[in-house]
């Protein structure tokens, strides 16, 4: 009895905390897990009835132990953009590079899913739509510039976004305040100065 009670109390904070990220619909299940890194460990439930592409990678990822040793490398912050181009803030990272990556997934939209890129959204990063296969990135703030629509992408077609972070959003933030100092080859990447110096390993990713 004193089990069930624990676990209807976890699944309960579990919800309230979606809720009040304002992501939750009625009835609506999701997959929550947890990223470990050694900054501290980042929740994140993952919706797989609006995005069932991308959890079903992110999921098989895991399982493949793709992101056991990978790394939080980059880091967007204000001060680190280029003037002209549309405000992002986040953190990116991946599978660990001794590990091949699984096949690259059909683009799931944010106007296909409803999963904006709100603060905390966990989204798949790509280059040409149809290209996501392992690395990631975290939102922190609201980032409409990444949704479905926008033109900073010439295809306007966004980032497949499929879940959120419920708790950790300290470690994430302490992750995006690492510093980027690291070289990048060329002068004109848009990466210039968000490579972290050090960057932060991703322990594993597992199941809650």
């Amino acid at each position: 009895m004193k089990a069930l009670k624990n676990l209807i109390i976890v699944g309960m904070t579990l919800c309230l905390s979606i809720m009040a990220a304002g992501m939750l619909r009625a009835e609506e299940r999701i997959i929550p897990v947890v990223i470990r890194t050694s900054l501290g460990d980042i929740t994140v439930a993952l919706y797989p009835e609006r995005a069932p592409v991308t959890v079903d990678n992110f999921l098989k990822n895991m399982e493949a132990g793709l992101y056991r040793g990978g790394l939080f490398y980059r880091a967007v912050r204000l001060d680190n953009q280029r003037p002209a181009e549309t405000t992002i803030t986040l953190i990116q990272g991946g599978r660990n590079r001794a590990v091949e990556a699984r096949p690259p997934i059909v683009h799931e939209t944010t106007e296909q899913t409803g999963i904006l890129h709100r603060d905390g959204v966990i989204s798949m990063a790509r280059l040409a739509p149809g290209t996501a296969d392992s690395e990631f990135f975290i939102t922190i703030g609201d980032n409409p510039a990444l949704d479905y629509g926008s033109d900073r992408n010439p295809d306007r077609q966004g980032y497949a976004a499929f879940g959120v972070v419920i708790s950790g959003m300290d470690v994430v933030r302490k992750i995006q305040q690492q510093p980027t100092t690291a070289p990048v080859a060329d002068p004109a990447s848009p990466v210039r100065n968000q490579i972290m110096s050090r960057p932060v390993e991703i322990l594993d990713i597992v199941r809650k």
